[in-house]
């Protein structure tokens, strides 16, 4: 397929499917690399193991999950013109990315209660990971927030149509790849011990 055809818009689209993608290798260059320390920094002696997740982080995978599943009825609401079902399926999406940012600290605040700490003199290697890992990625959820607002706003000024939703298309899957890292993210920190 020859990029440089077809009319301005359609290379204009192609470019931001493009810059998508390279933003999304980018992110998963950067937690591959964090995951891939973590594996490295198992390896030592002072390393914890058998620590069990917060029922905060489960529960915050359900519902990231439940948010594209909510987001891919937006899209298809859209898709059909149905403008007011689009515009309350991406309202509760943005609820369900809300919610999971307050389980994910609430996820924090369980593994303080459980005496591990971030840094400091009663923390240790696997934990700093866990949060680490886990905070950039709530840092990653915020910026899906926010390109969800953008998709919302745009909804509201009546921008997209059955024939034109390259902004919901983009947004839905950024949502979905935070979804699909999470899901990931939490399936290794629980059995790479």
């Amino acid at each position: 397929m020859d990029l440089t055809q077809g009319t301005r818009k359609e290379k204009n689209d192609r470019s931001k499917k493009m810059m998508l993608w390279f933003g999304i290798v980018s992110l998963l260059m950067a937690f591959a690399g964090w995951t891939s320390a973590y594996i490295v920094s198992s390896k030592r002696e002072d390393w914890l193991a058998n620590i069990e997740m917060p029922s905060a982080f489960y529960m915050s995978t359900a519902v990231i999950v439940l948010s594209s599943i909510t987001y891919i009825l937006a899209k298809k609401a859209i898709q059909l013109n149905a403008r007011k079902a689009g515009t309350n399926w991406l309202l509760v999406t943005l609820v369900l990315g809300i919610c999971f940012i307050v389980l994910q600290f609430n996820g924090f605040s369980q593994l303080i209660a459980q005496g591990y700490y971030f840094t400091g003199p009663t923390s240790s290697i696997k934990m700093s990971y866990i949060f680490l890992i886990a905070a950039v990625h709530i840092v990653h959820v915020v910026a899906g927030i926010i390109s969800l607002l953008v998709v919302l706003f745009n909804q509201i000024k009546g921008k997209y149509s059955s024939e034109e939703y390259l902004g919901v298309s983009l947004g839905a899957t950024f949502w979905h790849f935070l979804d699909l890292l999470w899901v990931y993210l939490l399936i290794f920190m629980v059995f790479v011990d």
